[in-house]
């Protein structure tokens, strides 16, 4: 039920989105990497384990399977560069969130994107073989900023490092229906311990997340797909598809038909 990229794509936050303000304030992550840049407006990103604020001309970098969200003013600009994960580029490992000052560097980057997009959209003969230069050189933009001393990340807390374990843990287990408590003991912490760090560092508690992710993948599946709500919880690990009517009903409003039918 997973959903793959084979091609580079850039697109608009409104085209990303799909005008459905939830596939970017829930946390979720995707299976492809994303290059996020605000030209305008300013709000608040989950990245990394942590809460951040966001502003115009700051850069975000999403690895694969990597635990985020984008909570974004209505007056917001940006385009997201998203790269297939099987990609030959060089990129980054770790998340990162960049502050770009250097008006130079700011037009660097928003040439080489309005450039890629303008192949994306256009039938141009070599548009995959374009798309991927345009990318290559977004890779050595975005790794030529990361080597300065502005950018290195500063020390994390060992409440952060603990927000920071559990966000990379969710991604591959909030299938498997197992509560937060379980979380806490694979991290050998108690669950209140580990309620009250992730609070900290992103604003919101560990289930709050555990919950939000798991609702951003059924509301994906009920939407994207024509699988039996049964099945979608059978593989999100409900009990039954009572249950998963009842979350779903609870934290949308909705039961599951009406959600698939909008």
């Amino acid at each position: 039920m997973s959903f793959m990229l084979d091609d580079i794509r850039v697109q608009t936050l409104p085209q990303f989105s799909q005008g459905q303000d939830w596939r970017l304030l829930l946390a979720h992550d995707r299976p492809h990497h994303l290059l996020i840049w605000i030209t305008r407006g300013q709000g608040r990103v989950l990245l990394d384990g942590m809460r951040r604020g966001i502003g115009a001309h700051n850069a975000l970098f999403v690895p694969a399977h990597s635990l985020f969200a984008l909570d974004l003013g209505r007056q917001s600009t940006g385009q997201i560069v998203i790269l297939p994960e099987a990609s030959a580029l060089r990129l980054p490992e770790m998340p990162r969130h960049l502050r770009i000052r250097d008006v130079q560097v700011q037009s660097e980057l928003t040439g080489l994107i309005e450039a890629a997009m303008r192949e994306d959209q256009g039938t141009r003969a070599l548009r995959s073989d374009a798309l991927e230069g345009h990318a290559a050189l977004m890779s050595v933009w975005l790794r030529r900023q990361m080597m300065l001393e502005e950018h290195v990340p500063s020390k994390r807390t060992a409440g952060q490092r603990l927000s920071q374990r559990y966000c990379a843990l969710l991604p591959d287990r909030f299938r498997s229906g197992a509560p937060m408590a379980d979380y806490a003991a694979t991290l050998g912490v108690t669950p209140t311990h580990l309620t009250r760090a992730v609070k900290a560092a992103t604003g919101k508690t560990a289930a709050d997340l555990l919950t939000e992710r798991v609702l951003h993948e059924a509301r994906r599946l009920l939407i994207e797909t024509k699988e039996p709500a049964q099945k979608i919880a059978q593989f999100l690990g409900f009990g039954s598809a009572a249950y998963f009517t009842r979350f779903i009903q609870q934290h949308t409003g909705s039961p599951p038909s009406k959600l698939r039918d909008r």
